[in-house]
């Protein structure tokens, strides 16, 4: 169980962050240097910064 409720925790913590990155307008997420196309990428945390 602990193995699912961990897997659940990050995907809804993913999912939150990738909210949150996509409700930024484009020049806000340029000033933290993440383009709209790479928030999947940095989200799952494949690219780091």
């Amino acid at each position: 169980m602990s193995r699912n409720t961990n897997g659940l925790t990050r995907w809804w913590r993913q999912r939150q962050a990738r909210n949150s990155l996509l409700s930024m307008d484009d020049r806000m997420l340029r000033d933290i240097g993440v383009s709209r196309g790479d928030i999947d990428a940095y989200v799952s945390g494949a690219r780091q910064r």
